[in-house]
């Protein structure tokens, strides 16, 4: 397997991820538009709104032909994530599933890949252990030199089974305070939340720590950021969106159809 050139030093990473910690604490929410491989990087990174490059792990798995849930091998997502930091200046924050039963080492090598912060899930682990996890990560950040920009994922409401709401909430609100007491930048709440969830998230977490998906049926990114949210991500939904644009598109040709007009050469490096 053939990596692409390291382009980012660690200085230049420790730089970038300084950048993240930035635009998490800023008033406007953070809203990154998920890649997947180096030209969808290329297209989100050229519009003029995106200020940093999340990639999306349940995306780059099904590019390579696998399942979500660690089901790629490591060296593939590794090898996925440098050429996605190759293919832009912008900084670059990766999904990093569970962290692939080594959340130190594989962030090591994130960061050699030219990544600045990721996500990391805690998998509704008990508690003790999601913590030694995301710890794991900032410290191994630290031994390269980066305040490693953690974005760390609780599942305690998409994994909450069937608990009350006010359970799951309050036991995010737990992890997430420990999360970043670990040295987490931020603490991502992934699951369609209204305002009430949010508020109650923010209110119990803190203003600018929370990351959330923009799933159908949420709430709007500015929605979102007037209560006090620091990032908004949309996770495989772009993929999605544009796997069913591809699909629309080839029904149409193999019913006889043409090109449209005004499509754009976005694939030109």
């Amino acid at each position: 397997m053939s990596t692409p050139q390291q382009t980012r030093s660690l200085a230049r990473v420790a730089v970038d991820a300084q950048t993240l910690a930035d635009l998490y604490a800023a008033p406007e929410a953070l809203r990154v538009v998920n890649v997947w491989d180096a030209v969808s990087a290329r297209v989100v990174a050229q519009l003029p709104g995106t200020r940093a490059i999340a990639t999306a792990g349940h995306s780059i798995a099904a590019s390579h032909g696998y399942a979500d849930g660690e089901q790629i091998p490591l060296d593939l997502m590794i090898d996925a994530i440098a050429r996605i930091a190759s293919a832009t200046d912008l900084p670059v924050t990766a999904d990093l599933d569970g962290g692939f039963a080594d959340a130190g080492e594989t962030v090591r090598r994130a960061i050699g890949a030219g990544a600045s912060g990721a996500n990391i899930e805690d998998r509704l682990r008990p508690l003790d252990e999601s913590v030694a996890i995301m710890r794991a990560a900032v410290e191994a950040g630290e031994r390269e030199g980066v305040r490693f920009a953690l974005n760390a994922r609780t599942d305690a409401l998409v994994r909450g089974g069937d608990r009350p709401r006010d359970a799951s909430i309050a036991d995010a609100v737990e992890r997430g305070r420990a999360y970043l007491d670990a040295g987490a930048t931020c603490v991502f709440v992934p699951g369609v939340l209204d305002a009430d969830d949010t508020r109650a998230l923010v209110a119990g977490i803190g203003e600018r720590k929370i990351s959330v998906i923009g799933l159908p049926g949420a709430l709007t990114a500015a929605e979102y950021e007037s209560l006090g949210v620091a990032r908004v991500s949309y996770g495989p939904m772009p993929q999605n969106v544009a796997l069913t644009a591809l699909k629309r598109l080839g029904e149409s040709l193999l019913a006889d159809g043409v090109i449209p007009e005004g499509t754009e050469a976005l694939n030109n490096f």
